[in-house]
C-alpha cells in the first residue's frame, strides 16, 4: 500500500489544528502548499453561514485555502452586512484594512467603489438601501445560501486525532507480531514513541504537592464522586454525580479526545451516582460502582478503556449502594464492599458471587485485598476494619481504633473511611476513621504508627485537632496525605511520622475523595463544587 506524502503532511496539520498550534500550522500549508481544508462537521459550518456567525465563518476560513473568487464573494457579503447592521466600524476595518479586499480593490475596482458607497451611505444620513446593496432580486438569505453551497464544497470532514488513533493502531499491530511486549508486560512500562522502544516507567522520587498544576472544572451541578488513576498512569478517570465516567489526560485537565467515543461525545455511563472506580494492572480494564447498588467492571469483559464498551453488568451486586471496588491481582475477581453491611466477591467470567462476608453491622466503606490475594481488609462506619481469610471468608481479625490507639471494647469509634496499600510494604496499611488519627497497621491487625492532624487557626493559642475525611499515599509510600474537615492537606513523612508541611486549603469546598498517581508527583483532589485539583510539587 502506498502512502501519499500529502496524506501524511495532512495527518499533520490536523494534529496541529487540534492542539491550537495555528502559527504552525499556517507556516507548514504556505512551505508545502497542502491544506487540510477540513472542518468538524460541514453542517456546522454551513450553519454559522446560514446564520450569519461570521466570526466563527473568519476564524474557519482562515485555516483553508478557499479559492479566491469564492473568498472575495465572501468578505463582500459579511461588509455588506455589516454595514446593514449599521457596524460601521468593523466595515471599514475589514474593508480597508484586509488583504482579501485590496484583490478586490485591484482587480474589481467597480465592486469596490460600491463597497465604499454602501458603508459611506450607512453611516450618513442615506441609510442602508437594500436593494442597492443586494440588487438582482436577490435578499441577504439568498446570498447566504449561495456562499453556504458554495463554501460546502471547499471543505471535507475527516475523524479527529486520526494521526493519535493511527499511532496507536501500529502499536497494536507491533503487539500482535510480538514487536511490542504483550499488554500485561507493558502494564509498567513508557513507550517511547519517537525511539520506538519501551521503557520501564521509572517512579519519581516523591516529593509533596504544593501547587495546584491544573483543575477539571464541571459543569453546573455536577461534581466527581470518584477518582483514579489507571495503574499504567496513564490517565485519570472520574465518576460523576450523575453517573457519567469520563478520561482525562492529567497533565492538561483536558478529556482524552482521542479516544474515539469520547471525541463523539459518547461516554461511559451508569444509572446513578459514581461513588468507586478500580483499575486491573493492564490500565484499559475499569471497574465502577453506583448508588443504586449496580456494579460495572471492566476485565476481559466489562468496561473496556479504550473502547468505552460495557461487556459485563453486576445489576444485583448488591441490595445497596457499592461504595469501594479492588481487582484481584490477576484481574479475574473483583472486590466491593458496599451500603448493605457485606463484602464481596464476583467472577468476572461467570458474573457470579464466589465469597460474601458477613459481620459489619454498618455500612462498609473500603475493601481491598492484600498484595497476595490471601486475605481482604475491610473499613466499616461501625468502627472497625475487619481481616478476612478469602478462602474461608472468616473474619480472622477486628481492628477497632479511637484516640489514636487500639482498643478492644468499651468504646464508640468514628467511622473508618479507607484502607490504602503500602505501595512498598505488602503487609502494611494506611487505615483512615473520621477522627484527627490516620493509622499505620500491619496484617496482624496492629497499629505501628499514628499520625495526627491538627490546625492552629489565626488568633488560637494551641492547635485544634481536625477531623480526616480523605487520605492517599505518594508512589513511593514515603508520603502520607491526609485532607481535613476543613480543606487542608496535611503532608505527613511515613518513616519518621514527622508532619512535612500543611497546606490550608486545597479546596473552595467540603473534599469528597482524593488519589495519587502511580508513578508521578501528582494529587487528584475532588471537591462538591465541581473541581478536581491536580497537585503538584
Amino acid at each position: 500500500m502506498d502512502i501519499e506524502a500529502a496524506d501524511v503532511i495532512r495527518l499533520i496539520q490536523q494534529f496541529l489544528r487540534e492542539n491550537n498550534l495555528h502559527r504552525t500550522l499556517e507556516t507548514l500549508q504556505e512551505e508545502t502548499t497542502i491544506t487540510l481544508n477540513a472542518v468538524d462537521s460541514v453542517d456546522a459550518f454551513t450553519s454559522s453561514v446560514l446564520f450569519g456567525h461570521w466570526d466563527v465563518v473568519l476564524k474557519t476560513i482562515s485555516t483553508l485555502r478557499v479559492p479566491q473568487k469564492k473568498l472575495l464573494d465572501l468578505y463582500e457579503h459579511i461588509v455588506l452586512e455589516l454595514a446593514e447592521q449599521r457596524e460601521l466600524g468593523a466595515a471599514r476595518s475589514l474593508l480597508r484594512q484586509t488583504d482579501v479586499m485590496q484583490t478586490l480593490r485591484e482587480r474589481y475596482p467597480e465592486r469596490y467603489l460600491h463597497l465604499e458607497q454602501v458603508v459611506g451611505r450607512a453611516g450618513g444620513g442615506g441609510g442602508f438601501e437594500e436593494r442597492e446593496a443586494y440588487p438582482n432580486n436577490s435578499t441577504r438569505q439568498k446570498r447566504r445560501q449561495a456562499l453556504a453551497q458554495s463554501l460546502a464544497t471547499e471543505v471535507t470532514v475527516v475523524p479527529p486525532s486520526r494521526l493519535l488513533s493511527l499511532l496507536g493502531q501500529a502499536l497494536k499491530w507491533q503487539q500482535s507480531q510480538g514487536l511490542l511486549p504483550p499488554p500485561d508486560a507493558m502494564a509498567t512500562t513508557a513507550f517511547d514513541l519517537f525511539r520506538g522502544v519501551a521503557q520501564v516507567a521509572k517512579v519519581e522520587e516523591d516529593m509533596p504537592p504544593a501547587q495546584v498544576g491544573v483543575n477539571i472544572k464541571f459543569p453546573k451541578k455536577a461534581h466527581a464522586e470518584s477518582v483514579a488513576f489507571s495503574s499504567d498512569g496513564q490517565v485519570l478517570v472520574t465518576g460523576t454525580v450523575d453517573g457519567i465516567i469520563e478520561v482525562w489526560n492529567y497533565m492538561t485537565g483536558k478529556l482524552r479526545k482521542d479516544l474515539k467515543y469520547q471525541a463523539e461525545d459518547n461516554y461511559m455511563v451508569m444509572d446513578d451516582a459514581v461513588l468507586c472506580l478500580a483499575f486491573t494492572r493492564d490500565g484499559d480494564t475499569l471497574a465502577s460502582g453506583s448508588q443504586d447498588g449496580k456494579i460495572k467492571a471492566n476485565y476481559y469483559f466489562v468496561w473496556k478503556l479504550s473502547t468505552g464498551q460495557c461487556l459485563r453488568r453486576f445489576p444485583t451486586a448488591h441490595n445497596q449502594g457499592v461504595t469501594a471496588l479492588s481487582f484481584s491481582k490477576d484481574g479475574t475477581q473483583v472486590l466491593s464492599a458496599s451500603f448493605d453491611q457485606t463484602v464481596r466477591i464476583h467472577g468476572i467470567r461467570s458474573g457470579k458471587t464466589i465469597k460474601e462476608f458477613r459481620g459489619h453491622v454498618s455500612f462498609v466503606n473500603d475493601a481491598v485485598f492484600v498484595h497476595d490475594g490471601s486475605k481482604v481488609i475491610s473499613a466499616s462506619s461501625d468502627g472497625t476494619a475487619k481481616f478476612w481469610d478469602v478462602k474461608t471468608a472468616e473474619c480472622l481479625a477486628t481492628l477497632t481504633l479511637h484516640d489514636g490507639q487500639a482498643v478492644t471494647s468499651g468504646v464508640h469509634s468514628a467511622t473508618v473511611q479507607r484502607v490504602v496499600p503500602m505501595p512498598n510494604l505488602v503487609d502494611q496499611f494506611i487505615v483512615c476513621n473520621r477522627s484527627p488519627f490516620v493509622y499505620l497497621v500491619n496484617l496482624k491487625a496492629q497499629v505501628l504508627k499514628t499520625f495526627k492532624t491538627t490546625t492552629k487557626p489565626p488568633g488560637a493559642a494551641e492547635p485544634i485537632p481536625r477531623d480526616v475525611v480523605a487520605v492517599a499515599v505518594s508512589a513511593k509510600g514515603e508520603y502520607l496525605y491526609a485532607v481535613t474537615e476543613d480543606r487542608a492537606l496535611h503532608c505527613f513523612h511515613v518513616e519518621s511520622g514527622a508532619l512535612q508541611v500543611v497546606l490550608p486549603q486545597v479546596s473552595e469546598s467540603e473534599v469528597i475523595a482524593v488519589a495519587h498517581h502511580p508513578f508521578s508527583n501528582v494529587l487528584a483532589v475532588a471537591s462538591d463544587a465541581g473541581v478536581v485539583g491536580l497537585w503538584k510539587p
